[in-house]
Formats: C-alpha cells, structure tokens, sequence
C-alpha cells in the first residue's frame, strides 16, 4: 500500500516539474514539442487517476479484511471456550429404567419395600471418563514428545480410552446373573486385574482397549498414552504380567 501511494506521490511531482517547465519556457518550445508534452501530461493524469482509484479499492479491502479477522478471532475464542468447558457427562433423556428407579426411591420415601442395596448402588454409579485435552495443555507438551502428534489426533486417544472404559464398566456394574456367557467371562477377567490400588478407581488394559474398540496398541499408541500422563489423565500401575491404565 505505502509503495503505490509513494508511486502516486512521483506522479503528481513530475506533473508538477512539467507544468512549471511550461511555464517558465512556453515561448520557446516548438508546437509539436508543445502538443507531445501536453499529451505527456493527459496520459500522466490518467494513470495517476487509476492509480488513486486502485489504492482507494485496496483500502476498502483492508477495512473488509480486518472486519473478518474481528470475527474469525471472536469465534476462535468461542471455541476455545467451548473446548476447555466442555462437560464430562451431557445430559441424556431419561429411560424407563430410570423412570422406575425414580419410583423405587418415591415409593420407598412412602413406606414400601426398599430396593436392594447392591442393585441400588450399582445402578446409580457413574462411569467415569477423561476430559479432552485442552490447547494450552497440548501446546505445554514437550516437542520431543509430541512428535508429529497432532491436537486432533491425541484427544482422538481420549475418545478410544474413554469408550473402553465405559464399555468395560458397564460390564463390570451389571448383576453377574443377567450377563450372557462371553459377558460372564469378560466380568470375571476384569476382577481378576483388580488390585488394592485400583479399589474405587477407573482403569483399562491393552486387551481392553482392542477388544472394545478394535484400535492396536502400537509404538504410536504408546506415545499418545504417554502425552495423557504428561497431562495427568491416566497414570500406570504395573503388576501380575500387565500394565493398567488407570484414569486420574
């Protein structure tokens, strides 16, 4: 923008130059040098004139283009809002089960039969899983770690551990009499892996996560699963032939 004002600016210098030179010596210059430096001057006044008009449209353009900037950042930072409050849990509709249990527990504030404890206390357990990870949480990320890891791409990760472990706890949280053989033996392997560490908590294996979402445990995995530490999502707990993925 500075340069073509500045080419404008040396047209209306020479313009200048030329109308004082005829001026000053009109006398003396022949009728056809007379007639070439006027159409000298008419053409330098065009291409001034065009010059003025493209740099008023490039400022025009200039206003447009920080008026998008304005509201692209306005929404970047919409989303970035949304990303580092995004809730764990969204609300579901509620399903006849809870409707039912819901009507367990007014009936029981009236006098009847309470439910079972163990059926009670499973059924209103949560699952829980690991929040996304943030930009400023991904950007404080050592480079030799991420690697050629991308934002995406690692809460990507979150999304498979999560659906493992919500896959393998509702498992875990149904009576064993109502599970279907396979189911049954699934129970009983994830007791199995359970440890005094682990009492109350929320963890996965490697089995685990292929047999729920059918994504491998490679070299790449392991990167992505030791950025999730990095960032205090999950920790390892080592013991009995197998690493457990516990989350945090």
């Amino acid at each position: 923008m500075s340069e073509l004002q500045d080419l404008s600016d040396h047209f209306h210098e020479r313009l200048s130059s030329i109308q004082r030179l005829l001026d000053l010596s009109s006398a003396e210059v022949p009728q056809n040098k007379m007639k070439k430096l006027a159409q000298e001057i008419t053409s330098l006044g065009s291409q001034t004139e065009r010059l003025e008009t493209f740099v008023e449209r490039q400022r025009d353009q200039l206003k447009q283009l920080k008026a998008l900037e304005e509201i692209y950042q306005h929404h970047l930072e919409s989303v970035q809002h949304l990303v580092v409050h995004i809730p764990v849990h969204m609300p579901k509709r509620k399903s006849p089960a809870k409707a039912t249990e819901a009507a367990a527990v007014k009936s029981e504030a009236a006098g009847a039969a309470p439910v079972p404890a163990e059926t009670s206390r499973r059924g209103n357990r949560n699952i829980r899983t690991m929040m996304v990870i943030t930009l400023p949480e991904f950007e404080g990320i050592p480079q030799y770690m991420k690697g050629r890891i991308t934002y995406d791409q690692l809460n990507a990760a979150v999304q498979t551990i999560n659906a493992a472990v919500v896959a393998k706890y509702k498992i875990v949280q149904q009576p064993v009499r109502s599970l279907n053989n396979h189911s049954k033996k699934l129970h009983q392997r994830f007791k199995e892996l359970e440890t005094g560490d682990t009492k109350g908590q929320f963890f996965v294996v490697e089995e685990d996560i292929r047999d729920f979402t059918q994504v491998k445990v490679d070299k790449r995995f392991q990167l992505l699963l030791n950025m999730l530490r990095h960032c205090h999502r999950l920790k390892e707990l080592r013991g009995g032939g197998c690493t457990r993925y516990m989350l945090l």
